[in-house]
C-alpha cells in the first residue's frame, strides 16, 4: 500500500501552528467547526463532516461550499461525536497515519474519548497521534521511536491494567524490563538526550506523550 496520510482537524483547541503540519499529499478530513477554521485560512478540506451544531447556518453554507466534500448529519439522532465520525471517515480511505488536531480542549470527556480512539486505530493497523499546542500523543504495543519534536518531556502512561518489559534507549532516566501499572507515575517527565529514543514493551498497550509547558 502506498503511503497516505490523512489529517484531521476537528473542533477543539486549534492554532495557526498546525497548519505549517499539512504536508502536499495529505487528505485533509475536517470535523464541524473545524472545518470553517480551516477555510478562514485559506485551506479547503476535501471532506468536511459532523452535525455543524457549532456555527452559524451562513458559516454551514460557507464550509458546503468550500469543501470538495460535505457530510452532515442530524445533530440529535447521531451515536457518533464529531472527531468519530471524522475518524470513521478516515478508516473508509485506508490510510497508513493518521494525525488529528484539535482533539483536547476543556472537555475531559471528549478528550478521553480522542485519546481512546487511538487505540481503534491500532486495532486497523493504522499508526495515529493526537497533536495539540502542549502535547503529541501515540500508543505502542510493541516498540516506537520517539522524535524531539521540541517538545520538553516524555512520559509513559499504562492504557491497559499494566504494561510489562519496558525498557527505553536514548532518554534521561532509562528502564530495563521495568513493569508500570495503572495509578503508578514511574514514567512521568522522562527527557530525550538527543534527537530521539527508542521505547519497547513485552505486553500491554502503552501511551507515549510528549509535552510542554
Amino acid at each position: 500500500m502506498d503511503y497516505k496520510r490523512i489529517v484531521i482537524f476537528t473542533g477543539g483547541q486549534l492554532t495557526q501552528e498546525f497548519l505549517q503540519e499539512i504536508q502536499p499529499d495529505d487528505v485533509i478530513i475536517a470535523a464541524d467547526r473545524g472545518a470553517l477554521y480551516l477555510i478562514e485560512h485559506g485551506i479547503q478540506p476535501h471532506i468536511a463532516v459532523g452535525d455543524f451544531d457549532s456555527i452559524t447556518e451562513e458559516e454551514r453554507e460557507i464550509v458546503n461550499s468550500n469543501s470538495v466534500e460535505f457530510i452532515a448529519c442530524d445533530p440529535i439522532h447521531k451515536d457518533l461525536t464529531d472527531t468519530e465520525m471524522a475518524f470513521e471517515t478516515a478508516l473508509d480511505h485506508e490510510p497508513t497515519h493518521i494525525l488529528i488536531f484539535g482533539a483536547t480542549g476543556t472537555r475531559m470527556d471528549h478528550t478521553l474519548a480522542n485519546v481512546h480512539i487511538m487505540v481503534r486505530a491500532m486495532q486497523h493497523h493504522i499508526s495515529c497521534a493526537l497533536q495539540d499546542e502542549h502535547n503529541y500523543m501515540t500508543l505502542t504495543t510493541s516498540s516506537a521511536v520517539v522524535e524531539q519534536r521540541g517538545f520538553t518531556y516524555v512520559s509513559l502512561l499504562p492504557l491497559t491494567h499494566e504494561v510489562t518489559g519496558i525498557c527505553l534507549e536514548g532518554f534521561m532516566y532509562p528502564l530495563d524490563h521495568a513493569t508500570i501499572r495503572m495509578g503508578q507515575s514511574l514514567g512521568i517527565s522522562n527527557k530525550l538526550l538527543d534527537k530521539s529514543g527508542t521505547v519497547t514493551i513485552d505486553s500491554g498497550l502503552l501511551l507515549i506523550i510528549q509535552s510542554k509547558d
